[in-house]
């Protein structure tokens, strides 16, 4: 036994030649048709039309979802290695697809039949875009403190709340919405709640302002407003008053994702790092010749592979349908975003002066790694996600 594993073959992370062949694939695409726009989106907080055009016609969208669904398949790895590789050039676009994987993936897990060939096959093909509305002023981390109120008239709920921090809502054509349609037990706190698919020109959803994050410029989360929004019984999600248990699972796959854009932003980075320690002199000598400079390099890439290597077994975990992978993401995500925020913090450090200077474009990913430690629970989360399942799955008790 390796504590918490059964085993060291417990630790194994699968990749086959076709994953290598899809990064090649995909960071021919990034370099040729994202990269050169990174300037152009920070600028406008936009991100052009044609590149999501373009990752429609690569199938990109559809990673990750089964092929039955319109999607390419691949699973969480192959999801993971798109993910980096698009947020090593701008990681608001990673954002960008991610959403769709957060609208998604409750409908795959917990949706009907139904449900996932009218909504799960349009986002596959890049037709349609899907958000996912948890968040509310009062409730971010904590999904069982909602307020958002879903009332049951006939055949429809009738739905009323704010959320907030909602990424893709002002593109999205369908909403993954969580609401209360029943007052929680008194020991079960997380019981009442329930998730519903809520179609974008439904009357009283409405979009509202847009939040000026510090980072993720060209995908920054808006406002949504749900005022008597009145929903089909059969857009409901996985059974009345259980919905706790669609949101957090959502999060335990989707938390890998976040890993993997905190892989590409350190990635980004490192390599600019070391390319400019390689160019710049200082007293005579390159940088990369003084012992600092080296050891922050070496701490650097130490901590990008490990990153990686958390991210892509989390994500094998996740494929094989191990219970254990929940740990794994929340170890992934914790641990790449942190070192993401660490490794361009120290990029800037090596840059000097022009590391802060915008045009460089190594501040803004640190800009963006300090959001990935927030979002998809924050990572004082992800440690108490980490404690509990550890405890429950090696001793059967609940903390």
């Amino acid at each position: 036994m390796v504590f918490p594993f059964q085993s060291v073959q417990d630790f194994q992370i699968k990749i086959d030649d076709e994953h290598e062949l899809f990064r090649k694939a995909v960071r021919e695409v990034i370099e040729a048709k994202v990269l050169p726009k990174w300037q152009e989106i920070e600028k406008t907080n936009e991100i052009p039309q044609e590149i999501f055009e373009e990752f429609a016609r690569q199938g990109f969208f559809g990673v990750g979802i089964p092929e039955e669904y319109g999607g390419q398949g691949g699973g969480q790895l192959l999801q993971a290695i798109l993910t980096e590789e698009v947020a090593r050039a701008v990681p608001s676009l990673a954002v960008a697809i991610g959403v769709n994987h957060l609208f998604g993936i409750p409908i795959l897990k917990f949706g009907t039949e139904e449900q996932k060939k009218k909504y799960i096959v349009p986002i596959a093909e890049g037709r349609a875009f899907g958000a996912h509305a948890n968040t509310e002023p009062g409730a971010g981390s904590d999904v069982a403190g909602i307020q958002t109120k879903a009332k049951k008239e006939n055949d429809h709920y009738i739905i009323t709340g704010r959320k907030i921090f909602i990424s893709g809502a002002e593109k999205a054509d369908f909403f993954v919405v969580s609401a209360r349609t029943s007052p929680p037990k008194p020991d079960k706190r997380w019981w009442g709640i329930s998730v519903f698919v809520i179609e974008k020109d439904t009357p009283g959803l409405k979009i509202g302002q847009r939040f000026n994050v510090i980072g993720m410029r060209g995908e920054q989360p808006y406002e949504v407003i749900l005022d008597e929004v009145k929903v089909p019984a059969e857009n409901l999600v996985g059974p009345e008053n259980e919905g706790f248990k669609v949101i957090v699972t959502t999060y335990d796959y989707t938390r890998i994702g976040i890993a993997a854009q905190a892989v590409g932003i350190a990635q980004a980075t490192f390599e600019a790092a070391v390319n400019y320690a390689l160019q710049r002199e200082a007293f005579g000598k390159r940088l990369i010749e003084f012992e600092m400079i080296i050891q922050k390099l070496a701490d650097m890439y130490m901590k990008l592979e490990a990153a990686r290597l958390l991210t892509y077994w989390a994500a094998t975990l996740a494929d094989e349908g191990r219970r254990e992978f929940v740990i794994a993401s929340s170890l992934a995500k914790a641990f790449a975003t942190e070192s993401a925020e660490w490794i361009a913090r120290q990029a800037i450090q090596i840059h000097g002066g022009i590391g802060v200077d915008e045009e460089t474009g190594v501040a803004r990913y640190l800009r963006d790694a300090v959001i990935t430690t927030i979002y998809e629970g924050t990572n004082e989360i992800q440690r108490l996600t980490i404690v509990r399942q550890l405890v429950r799955q090696l001793f059967g008790l609940k903390i």
